[in-house]
């Protein structure tokens, strides 16, 4: 994936994930189309993240973006209990930070346990760290039998994601991903904009949930 097709595709999920929480919180959910649509954001950010570890396996990258997504999760936590009315499953924060760990984890066995331990309370549970170890295996495979791996963990983790959801929107990010993500198009990266975008826009919804 380019780099401008990254940031073209998390704007996008942005965009996604705004449009499902603006309708489940003001609207009661009136809108499906709307939540529908919003299943395609989590596969989004997941995959990119997992491209990003993929690409960046010595610098301690992973271990600083998985400190600002536990440290913005932990902060917006109150607001999003607030806004949608319960505290478990804990924001999808948390679920990106599990999954970058299971990915990098020079550990398999400790990658394996918080897998099987905190999955049970973030956002998607399981399957979201399955997905995000999929990816992370497909864009790190050098042989045909990695990529066939990849393959079948990525392949159970949608079929197990569309389970979760009660549907297979999820798949659309499918080729969103394989056509967006090869654009050669300019966008630059700004640290933070994600992170605190998705803090104020639950402490804003949480503030119109309260009145």
């Amino acid at each position: 994936m380019t780099s401008g097709g990254r940031e073209l595709l998390k704007w996008l999920a942005l965009v996604l994930m705004t449009g499902d929480h603006v309708n489940k919180v003001l609207f009661s959910g009136s809108f499906q189309w709307l939540s529908e649509l919003g299943r395609v954001a989590f596969p989004v950010f997941a995959v990119v993240l997992a491209y990003n570890a993929a690409l960046d396996t010595h610098s301690g990258t992973a271990g600083r973006a998985i400190r600002r997504l536990l440290v913005a999760g932990a902060v917006v936590q109150p607001f999003h209990a607030l806004a949608f009315g319960y505290w478990l499953p804990v924001n999808v924060l948390f679920s990106l930070a599990l999954g970058l760990y299971v990915c990098t984890a020079r550990s398999a066995w400790a990658a394996l346990t918080a897998w099987a331990v905190f999955g049970l309370f973030v956002d998607y549970q399981w399957t979201g760290p399955a997905l995000m170890l999929g990816a992370r295996l497909w864009f790190g495979a050098r042989t045909w039998t990695g990529h066939v791996a990849a393959v079948a963990v990525l392949g159970a983790a949608y079929v197990a994601l569309c389970i979760y959801n009660g549907n297979c929107w999820a798949l659309l990010s499918v080729p969103l991903l394989f056509v967006l993500g090869r654009l050669d198009v300019r966008l630059p990266r700004v640290r933070w904009v994600f992170l605190g975008y998705y803090v104020a826009h639950l402490v804003a919804l949480a503030a119109i949930a309260s009145t």
